[in-house]
């Protein structure tokens, strides 16, 4: 593909925003609060759009697209679950949350239930969580770049992450959340703005070369389609059709016409594929190939009822698992501005997810190939231009581009903060300087990831990462929250028995997707199982061991569901500060 330039200028754009308020935003940025919790006085709409902005990451402005595209009505489960676990979060965790007084979730596990041990443990699956979420940013970012230039896909997980990671040392969460509140609105008017005018190009299309949505039909290609298979693929053909093939097609050499009956059709990485016009397109095996299957909710044949709850059990749950979510919460000035917040964001993710379904919808028509490819993600990208070639096609080309990049960047920007800031206060002394060494720890870990390993689809592993996140996070927040019961070691062993399993699934399902693909649903989509064993297995043990409860249980319940009003939320002390550090910030001097 030749060198976009209008893309190109969108991704430039982007990233000297994000440079220029990331700079404003650090000029207040001297404290450790400033650095870790942006002083605590964001207010409730500002936070909101802050969270959404970090929150709509790859996986919501690419890959639920793709998703639709590819998998239709079981895919809208995504956008419902990614949307509804704010209402969890809302009913049972953001004002007690606030109200703690905590900078971090280990440092809210120490205040709950006064364990180092369990401290520590929590920064552990702070920084993994955070690290397989950011994972999947990375590589959109590359996908994104090497999609509209010649660059390798390395170079846009290096740009997102470098621009990230020097917001973050110079204004910590003052610079970030400026910069997450401006990108929420770049990308709602990146992916609302091409929606609207291509769906008026499709209505004003007569005359349509594709099958309508509704025909129970395979997808056509409408003009003669050459596809370079970089991956290697299992195709499922549901109509014979005949085609050119220049590479290896089950198993043999191939170089000239090729016909495929309906099964199966295994293409090797570097194939060419050549498909005239009005030809039926194979898709990727374990994908509807046809609309009418495409239409139908529970498509499959392995335990799709099972895969369905799986995916409710870890959007709805996993949100208020996600460490780079909640530590906004640390932000807001009380309980009820944190409750305000959450309110707000719920209107403006609702807004937000209308528009990938449409263009996912709309992609199935213009842009078939990736179907065969199993690129789907691509779709946001590539759908302008398939159906407006033209000036203004290339416009919204590069405006979802830029859109693209603001998801990569604001979502990178909380995950790294939220990694620095347990890495800081944990594994540091919670110094300013310190929250700098965690910054650039944390962005180079999943860079290193990036580069040297194989790639899932980006809502695939974001899925996992919400997997493993409402089976820690989740049933320790909730426990903590509404429970007297609850001791240090049943937290601890239900943090390793659900982020156990939930990274055994997610180790598993990444040998599998370049071995074969033999995961099972059981490992691809594995909630349904880790997150009700580590709420029982937390229940169980703390049952074992109730002399633990902490003696001040009490104390600490009332602070957290008492009303603000009342006076009884105390922050917390900066974590893991020396006594010099302490002192600087009571004369408001600040830590270097």
């Amino acid at each position: 593909m030749g060198l976009d330039v209008w893309a190109l200028t969108g991704i430039a754009a982007v990233a000297v925003l994000t440079f220029g308020l990331g700079a404003w935003g650090a000029r207040r940025a001297r404290t450790t609060s400033d650095f870790l919790v942006a002083g605590r006085v964001v207010s409730a709409r500002t936070n909101a759009a802050a969270i959404a902005g970090e929150y709509l990451s790859a996986a919501s402005f690419l890959g639920v697209a793709g998703l639709v595209m590819r998998d239709g009505a079981d895919a809208l489960w995504y956008p419902v679950g990614f949307t509804a676990g704010y209402l969890a979060l809302l009913l049972f965790v953001a004002a007690p949350l606030r109200r703690s007084g905590a900078y971090t979730l280990p440092d809210f596990a120490e205040a709950r239930l006064g364990s180092v041990g369990l401290r520590r443990l929590a920064t552990i699956f702070v920084a993994l969580i955070g690290w397989l979420y950011l994972v999947p940013q990375l590589q959109g970012a590359g996908l994104t770049l090497s999609t509209v230039t010649h660059l390798p896909p390395w170079s846009g997980a290096l740009l997102v992450a470098g621009l990230v990671v020097v917001n973050i040392l110079f204004g910590g969460m003052r610079a970030v959340t400026l910069v997450q509140a401006v990108q929420y609105w770049i990308k709602l008017t990146a992916i609302g703005l091409p929606a609207f005018f291509l769906c008026l190009a499709f209505l004003g299309d007569r005359a349509p070369a594709q099958p309508a949505l509704t025909d129970p039909l395979p997808p056509v290609f409408t003009t003669d389609t050459t596809v370079e298979v970089r991956t290697s693929v299992l195709l499922t053909v549901a109509e014979p059709v005949r085609l050119e093939a220049r590479g290896r097609v089950n198993r043999q050499a191939a170089n000239g016409p090729v016909y495929w009956g309906p099964g199966t059709q295994e293409v090797t990485a570097g194939t060419q594929l050549r498909f005239p016009a009005g030809a039926p397109v194979p898709v990727v095996i374990g994908s509807p190939p046809d609309n009418a299957s495409w239409l139908r909710p529970l498509y499959g044949d392995e335990w799709p009822l099972f895969r369905t709850y799986s995916l409710i059990f870890a959007t709805f749950l996993g949100t208020m698992g996600l460490p780079h979510v909640l530590v906004r919460f640390y932000t807001n000035p009380d309980g009820r501005q944190a409750r305000q917040t959450t309110l707000f964001v719920l209107v403006l993710l609702g807004l937000f997810y209308l528009f990938p379904t449409i263009i996912g919808a709309l992609s199935r028509l213009y842009v078939p190939k990736l179907l065969v490819t199993g690129t789907t993600d691509a779709a946001v990208l590539l759908l302008p231009t398939a159906v407006l070639d033209n000036c203004f096609g290339r416009l919204l080309a590069a405006l979802t581009t830029a859109g693209a990049f603001a998801a990569f960047l604001s979502t990178s920007a909380g995950l790294v903060m939220s990694v620095a800031g347990v890495l800081s206060t944990d594994v540091l002394r919670g110094r300013v300087r310190d929250i700098r060494v965690g910054t650039v720890i944390a962005g180079l870990v999943p860079l290193t990831a990036t580069v040297i390993a194989g790639s899932l689809d980006v809502s695939q592993s974001v899925g996992l990462a919400f997997a493993t996140a409402a089976s820690t996070f989740c049933p320790l927040l909730v426990l903590g929250i509404w429970w007297r019961g609850l001791t240090a070691p049943g937290a601890a062993v239900g943090l390793v028995v659900g982020g156990g399993l939930a990274l055994f699934s997610t180790v598993a399902t990444v040998v599998a997707a370049t071995d074969g693909g033999w995961a099972g649903p059981l490992l691809t989509q594995p909630a349904a199982v880790t997150v009700p064993a580590a709420f029982l297995t937390m229940v169980v043990v703390s049952k074992i061991t109730r002399r633990r409860v902490p003696p001040d249980v009490s104390r600490t319940m009332l602070r957290m569901h008492a009303p603000d009003r009342l006076g009884f939320g105390q922050d917390r002390d900066v974590p893991r500060g020396d006594v010099a550090e302490r002192a600087r910030i009571a004369e408001g001097r600040g830590a270097r």
